[in-house]
């Protein structure tokens, strides 16, 4: 058995994209962001910044396009999805993507009304309910990612590893 899971919290570095297929069905680009945060063999606090391109197709995409700004906290579950094609120069090209099967939106921007609570997933193609906004999720962003967890948790060490 094979597994192909992706899980990304982080922040929209653009407002989201839609466009349509030649068949009609919508399609949706996100670009993330997201940070990792830890401390060097001195104590010194490093970070990195990972930047992601998520597509959303048909209701979930239109969902996210909606609802999603730039800088907006929002969590993804999808898959790995590589492509590739001949440029018009014939050097072949190649992009690894992440293909969202479920959302969960962050808090509304200041001066919003309201917030948004319960998790987008199962997003049917057939002509869907309107959406309210008591149906779309919410990432708590006053919460710490690691709320709960010890600082020596957190990090992994080889001997931890299954194999």
């Amino acid at each position: 058995m094979n597994l192909n899971k992706v899980y990304l919290i982080g922040r929209l570095t653009q407002d989201p994209e839609t466009r349509s297929t030649t068949s009609g069905q919508s399609v949706t680009t996100l670009k993330m962001a997201t940070n990792r945060v830890w401390k060097d063999p001195s104590g010194g606090r490093k970070d990195a910044t990972e930047y992601h391109t998520v597509i959303a197709w048909s209701r979930l995409g239109e969902i996210a396009s909606q609802y999603l700004k730039k800088g907006g906290l929002i969590m993804i579950e999808g898959r790995l999805q590589t492509r590739n094609w001949t440029g018009k120069d014939n050097v072949k090209r190649y992009v690894t993507e992440i293909v969202a099967e479920s959302l969960q939106m962050g808090p509304k921007a200041m001066g919003g009304q309201g917030g948004y609570s319960a998790e987008v997933s199962d997003i049917k193609k057939s002509s869907p309910a309107p959406i309210k906004d008591s149906d779309i999720p919410i990432i708590d962003a006053d919460e710490p990612m690691n709320s709960g967890v010890e600082e020596d948790e957190m990090s992994i060490k080889e001997s931890d590893l299954p194999f």
